[in-house]
């Protein structure tokens, strides 16, 4: 046996840690070049390391959810006889001098004599009642064998839908359902559940969240703001918009105002170290676009706002949040930023409190804007109410000048000609 240790590589940006989201290859699995071997997490940018040479598994280290760090053991391969190709025999010896799809490697096959029996790739096989028995047994996670145990389903039974065939909890709940629509439900339907693995980055979401929510004592301040006057400028501005420029919501308006706002406040864009008890104020203006993807919540940075203007903001910032839904943002375009603006658009709601993105001091929640009765100028009016809710970190920020930052940034959105000055 010729035994190959593959370690994490060097994934670059500075990476010295990554978590195991997924793993494509098990103990025993002859490996091709170029296959999927593990799929891995860093600073939430998701990386498929691909397998380097052809051979077979031994052992691989780590489980889901676990940290590796750079240099150590991912696999370890049996280098020292190639796979031998699947096939069923013929009537005469023959060589393969062609390589397998992504391998390179040569088989040589030879017909096994008439007392020999022949051998066939293991393959499902249909039943009478449509569900398919397995000659091998079953792919599926210690958490779907044990739900499956739990609710007596035969994972045998069971064709997966997974990666190389695998069992996953969406193929127990379709066998359930069958049963149910052919013979009546056989257990009460309130004993279904599902576990979910924390891992990736849902997991860095919770980490993070938690040093937020139990390091940093916030207070938050909810104030109204009347933006009827900046609602008529967007729509004249979208209006009249070229076809290289993005269609403006409010948030690029907001992303201005703020800027000019932390100039006069520069207290608001900072970060604390709590360990060293320090304080650091930045000159420039790095905000983070708080931004909800199929895979959790990310932030974006775009980077010296202080200095765009308002189509540049609306262009830097639609770019970075499409990067991060598509999953093409960089590890760089996920760090760094001094402030942070949170906004739900149309489910936004009345108010909110926002958790800070540490090590920041403040963040500010933006909410639903609707059309509502108010007084204006001594008469009952249709005005378009927006409201801002602004979190702070109490041990930097005093609660009067967070209302006075609120505040600054209120007028600045409520005379939106004052933003351009």
């Amino acid at each position: 046996m010729q035994n190959v240790v593959f370690k994490l590589p060097d994934l670059g940006e500075g990476v010295v840690e990554a978590e195991i989201i997924t793993w494509h290859v098990k103990p025993g699995e002859e490996v091709r070049v170029d296959q999927p071997l593990v799929e891995v997490m860093t600073d939430k940018a998701t990386v498929t390391i691909p397998s380097g040479l052809v051979g077979r598994v031994v052992s691989t280290r780590g489980s889901v959810g676990q940290t590796v760090a750079v240099g150590e053991e991912l696999v370890v391969f049996d280098t020292s006889s190639p796979p031998v190709a699947s096939s069923m025999p013929t009537t005469s010896a023959k060589t393969n001098t062609g390589g397998t799809a992504g391998g390179g490697y040569r088989d040589k096959i030879e017909e096994p004599s008439v007392a020999q029996p022949a051998t066939v790739p293991m393959v499902p096989r249909s039943t009478s009642t449509g569900k398919v028995a397995r000659l091998a047994p079953p792919l599926a996670s210690p958490a779907v064998r044990r739900r499956a145990r739990e609710l007596h389903v035969d994972l045998k039974n069971l064709q997966g839908t997974g990666p190389f065939g695998r069992i996953t909890h969406t193929d127990v709940d379709g066998h359930l359902r069958s049963e149910i629509a052919t013979s009546g439900p056989r257990r009460p339907v309130g004993l279904l559940t599902t576990e979910i693995q924390m891992a990736g980055m849902r997991r860095q979401i919770a980490e993070k969240m938690m040093v937020s929510n139990t390091q940093i004592p916030h207070f938050t301040y909810v104030e109204e703001v009347d933006i009827s006057e900046l609602e008529s400028l967007r729509e004249h501005l979208n209006g009249r918009r070229t076809e290289e420029q993005p269609k403006l919501t409010y948030l690029p308006f907001i992303m201005l105002a703020l800027t000019r706002a932390l100039g006069r406040c520069p207290q608001f864009n900072a970060h604390y170290d709590d360990k060293r008890e320090v304080i650091t104020r930045y000159e420039a203006v790095h905000l983070g676009i708080a931004t909800q993807t199929d895979r959790g919540l990310c932030v974006p940075v775009v980077r010296h706002a202080e200095t765009m203007d308002l189509w540049q903001a609306a262009q830097e910032m639609r770019r970075l949040t499409e990067a991060a839904r598509d999953k093409s943002i960089s590890h760089h375009e996920l760090t760094g930023s001094t402030f942070t603006v949170s906004s739900l658009g149309p489910i936004g709601g009345i108010a909110a409190t926002p958790l800070i993105n540490h090590p920041e001091v403040g963040i500010l929640g933006v909410n639903k804007a609707v059309d509502r009765p108010v007084v204006y100028k001594g008469q009952i009016a249709i005005r378009r109410i927006l409201h801002l809710s602004g979190s702070f970190d109490h041990r930097v920020i005093d609660g009067a000048d967070g209302a006075i930052f609120i505040q600054r940034v209120k007028t600045y959105l409520e005379y939106p000609a004052t933003i351009f000055i």
